[in-house]
């Protein structure tokens, strides 16, 4: 029992010896914290009218943590803007920010100025916006690449705030804010949408001589800005290209599409068909798309063997070719003259399922017409209509063209009225073919009343058929002035 008892008595020898006492309630930081709650929840069940009293919500929050006996935190401040602009008391938000400055003296956090630059940027505000940044030393808070972000992405929506960024972006390192890969972005992509993609390369070029690593984001949006200027060549684009490959970028099948694209538009179909193939050197495997743009390409440059080339080489890489496809390698072999191959190629497109268009069969129309193969134009205009293929303009063109070429004007002309009766109104040069080739055949009142049909469909004859007319109608001469007349007039109004 003893030596119990004389344990007890070290045991509280030593609790007494290095245990702390309670801090009072009044000074622990938990307390601190729930007051600041109370002080928050008394603050918002303040009324949030607007008052004539351009202090009132600013004294309300003063009035609530002083109720507490704590300091207001920086989220009682969010509450108070949000809740200015929210009730449109926009006029309160310098009061308060004023107040913020000068009387508090906690750390204010990024969310709350980056809040307050976005809104001034909705109201297109931006002197206020570029304002309150520069001043973000004054409220305690450390300026940093977000917050310099944020105002950017304000400034870069409109030509307006662009103005402001060569300043911004000076003010900024005398801010000790480091531009980091974000920012060449918003900045870049800026200049692309305003069509100013060589101060967007140069942007680039600074972006890589600050030591910043190759972003494949921005890479796509040069080249595809590159790609969409009007004034820029082939070789540009090309030597654009070879220098984002030495920086370390590795375009995907997206980055070549769009060259390809912008090189079959340039009329470069050769050097498009380069690209394809270092698309395949660098293991990236060109998908139909690719191949259509490139097929197009060559056979626009007259390049029908490698046409065949590509064909034959899509098929071995199991692409399955689609309708523009045929249509462009169809428009190849008539090109050449072998427009019996184009039909068989019609012939196979329907047994492996894929449905041949109407473009496809005015191409091998119009090869037809060409080579004076008249009844064969024929036969295949019955087999479109046998398929459900109703006759367009292109077709009605096509025919036309071909009839006139083999002298057969009368049948030409049928044709046209043919054309006119289903309300298809082909454009001025088929009349004026027509019309040319019915005078010189003699058929004066027929070239007359095409004439008058033209004019009431608000379609101008050129010369040709006006020199036609008043030389083979000299007995009407009258009438054809007064046509011009008519004509004439219908313009001027």
């Amino acid at each position: 029992m003893v030596r119990l008892k004389s344990c007890f008595q070290k045991g509280s020898l030593f609790l007494r010896k290095h245990r702390k006492w309670l801090h009072s309630p009044f000074k622990s930081k938990w307390h601190q914290i729930f007051s600041q709650q109370l002080a928050m929840i008394n603050l918002k069940k303040q009324p949030p009218n607007p008052s004539p009293n351009p202090n009132n919500l600013l004294s309300s929050l003063i009035d609530s943590f002083d109720l507490y006996n704590c300091q207001p935190t920086p989220q009682a401040y969010d509450f108070i803007i949000k809740t200015l602009i929210k009730t449109s008391q926009l006029h309160q938000i310098p009061i308060i920010l004023d107040h913020f400055e000068k009387v508090e003296n906690f750390e204010t956090p990024q969310f709350i100025l980056a809040y307050l630059i976005m809104f001034y940027g909705k109201l297109n505000d931006l002197q206020s916006a570029v304002d309150l940044f520069y001043r973000l030393p004054k409220f305690r808070c450390v300026p940093s690449v977000y917050l310099l972000n944020t105002l950017l992405i304000v400034l870069c929506r409109t030509s307006k705030g662009l103005k402001f960024v060569p300043e911004v972006i000076l003010k900024s390192r005398d801010m000790n804010i480091r531009l980091e890969e974000s920012t060449f972005r918003l900045l870049i992509d800026a200049l692309c949408r305003i069509e100013k993609v060589g101060y967007a390369v140069e942007m680039f070029k600074c972006m890589i001589d600050d030591g910043l690593s190759v972003d494949s984001k921005i890479c796509f949006l040069l080249l595809s800005s590159f790609c969409k200027q009007k004034n820029a060549s082939s070789v540009e684009v090309l030597g654009f290209l070879g220098e984002l490959r030495k920086l370390g970028f590795c375009p995907g099948i997206v980055d070549y599409r769009k060259v390809i694209s912008f090189l079959v538009r340039e009329g470069a179909g050769m050097e498009a068909l380069n690209v394809l193939n270092q698309m395949k050197l660098d293991g990236i495997k060109p998908d139909i798309r690719c191949y259509n743009m490139v097929l197009n390409g060559v056979v626009a440059n007259g390049g029908y063997l490698k046409a065949d080339e590509l064909f034959d080489e899509l098929l071995v890489f199991g692409l399955i070719p689609d309708v523009y496809t045929c249509n462009v390698y169809i428009y190849g072999l008539c090109k050449r003259s072998n427009v019996e191959a184009g039909i068989e190629m019609v012939a196979s497109m329907e047994k492996l399922g894929c449905k041949p268009n109407m473009n496809m069969y005015n191409i091998l129309l119009e090869a037809l017409c060409k080579n004076g193969e008249i009844n064969r134009a024929r036969e295949l205009v019955k087999e479109m209509g046998s398929k459900g293929f109703g006759l367009r303009v292109q077709t009605y063109k096509a025919m036309i063209h071909g009839l006139i070429s083999n002298g057969k004007i009368i049948e030409a002309c049928v044709l046209l009225e043919e054309a006119l009766d289903k309300g298809l109104c082909p454009r001025s040069s088929t009349f004026d073919e027509v019309i040319y080739g019915l005078c010189h055949v003699g058929s004066m009142c027929k070239a007359m009343q095409l004439l008058v049909t033209m004019v009431n469909s608000n379609l101008s004859p050129s010369s040709r058929a006006w020199e036609a007319l008043l030389v083979g109608s000299e007995s009407n001469i009258n009438l054809v002035e007064d046509l011009f007349i008519e004509l004439v007039g219908k313009n001027l109004k």
